[in-house]
């Protein structure tokens, strides 16, 4: 056998790992200048836009009907405050979501029957919920998926205030 070659697996020679290399970076760097795919479960229909911003006045609403609850029955606010804040979060949320809304003129909310604050809370909380569940349904992508997280979060609300 001559000296220059070796039997068994082929040895690494410079030229090789520098071809390597530079096919490598070519291939990185056409990765890196293509644009990226578009999901189409972030575009968003004007039908979608307006559900969303719907919701914002419906989140809207039940932040108001929170004041309103506390107004009428203090004992309530100390117990269910963080609850009030949480939906104050959530509107925030939606309103980040729901570019162009802006604050809706929806009259206040009634003030609720003498002892019947908790109760008259409870049921304009879950009437949120399932507005918001609903409209997670006519939604795709980040949007349905908040949607769904507050729908979610207000029925903890719900079952807080039973």
């Amino acid at each position: 056998m001559s000296p220059t070659t070796r039997p068994g697996p082929r040895t690494l020679t410079r030229r090789t790992l520098l071809a390597a290399s530079a096919a490598g970076l070519a291939a990185a760097a056409a990765g890196c200048t293509s644009s990226p795919p578009v999901d189409e479960r972030d575009t968003v229909t004007s039908a979608q836009a307006d559900e969303l911003a719907a919701q914002v006045g419906v989140q809207e609403t039940l932040v108001r009907a929170y004041e309103t609850a506390f107004d009428a029955d203090p004992a309530l606010a100390a117990a269910a405050g963080v609850l009030a804040t949480q939906a104050e979060e959530q509107l925030d949320r939606l309103r980040a979501a729901a570019p162009g809304s802006s604050r809706s003129a929806a009259p206040p909310a009634d003030a609720p029957p003498p002892g019947e604050g908790q109760a008259w809370l409870r049921a304009q909380v879950a009437a949120a919920a399932s507005s918001h569940a609903a409209a997670a349904l006519g939604q795709s992508g980040a949007r349905a998926a908040l949607l769904g997280s507050i729908a979610a979060g207000l029925r903890g609300h719900e079952a807080r205030l039973a």
